[in-house]
């Protein structure tokens, strides 16, 4: 599969960090998609596919796909995943594809796209300096496109996942949504600058202040990485799809299929370490609607 844009390597940290900075996050819902519970908790035992495969449409979830809005004292605000493309108010096919929109019913209020909610914060899409990108799963890129003069930071593992897979569809990539001549940098976690952090053994300073850091947590995809937000006194952890619910830093079960169970076996008990050592911390998992209920609007 041969894309139009060559990324280039991300070696060193982004300019504007500020010693001691602190972040504020404000989580934005990006649309919602509706799925079996039985992908996001495996039901286990014997005959397992066809327990998923009885799950009754009335009990599919309504599940949040988010999106994240940091704003650093120097290096201005920046978005963590896009939401869902505008478009898809009115024609989820368009952007998501046919199969997509029939099974997932991909949805967003009008004027509720992650764009609009910049917009209202008094930041416009195209101006936004930085998008940094948990995975290039269709339900965080689809709005990849409204932000043509941003800079794109991905795991090179991600990356490479994403253009290189003969079936893309199949691994819940669409090329169409990042295929575009845009500033893409990649991360590689067995490169220059990748240290540890906390329960994270392997993780890189963003702003070489540790405002941001993002940290390798493989498993869901080949490439997915995590955020984490410093706040002024405690962690805000963006786990993306590294844990669908939140329950899955205890002892829920795991998903149905992860590309790689044993490496999100340990992600997730990096998650889970963190959380215990830092109970005061904030972690934010991929598509949890009851945990998304209890976030606030801000966090400072």
């Amino acid at each position: 599969m041969k894309l139009h844009a060559e990324p280039k390597r991300l070696t060193g940290p982004l300019p504007g960090g500020r010693e001691g900075a602190t972040v504020t996050v404000e989580p934005l819902l990006g649309g919602e998609v509706d799925f079996t519970p039985a992908a996001f908790e495996r039901p286990g035992g014997r005959f397992e596919m066809l327990k998923v495969l009885r799950v009754p449409r009335s009990q599919w979830w309504t599940v949040p796909c988010p999106a994240f809005l940091i704003r650093h004292p120097d290096a201005g605000p920046m978005l963590v995943d896009t939401g869902l493309h505008p478009s898809v108010a009115a024609e989820p096919r368009e952007n998501m594809g046919r199969l997509w929109a029939r099974f997932a019913r991909p949805r967003i209020e009008p004027g509720r796209d992650v764009p609009a909610q910049l917009r209202e914060r008094g930041i416009e899409a195209r101006d936004l300096p930085l998008v940094i990108m948990t995975h290039l799963h269709q339900d965080h890129a689809s709005g990849m496109s409204e932000f043509p003069n941003s800079t794109f930071v991905v795991s090179a593992a991600e990356w490479h996942a994403a253009t290189t897979d003969p079936r893309p569809m199949l691994r819940g990539y669409r090329p169409a949504h990042y295929d575009y001549l845009f500033d893409y940098w990649t991360l590689s976690y067995e490169g220059k600058g990748i240290d540890s952090y906390a329960s994270f053994g392997r993780a890189f300073d963003l702003f070489g202040d540790g405002s941001v850091r993002l940290a390798f947590t493989p498993g869901h995809t080949a490439g997915h990485q995590s955020v984490i937000a410093r706040l002024g006194d405690r962690d805000f952890v963006i786990a993306g799809d590294a844990i669908y619910t939140h329950r899955q830093l205890d002892d829920a079960p795991e998903p149905l299929r992860p590309v790689d169970r044993h490496t999100w076996r340990r992600s997730r008990q990096e998650l889970s370490l963190f959380q215990r050592s830092y109970p005061q911390a904030v972690i934010v998992p991929g598509h949890d609607p009851e945990h998304w209920r209890t976030l606030d609007t801000k966090y400072e």
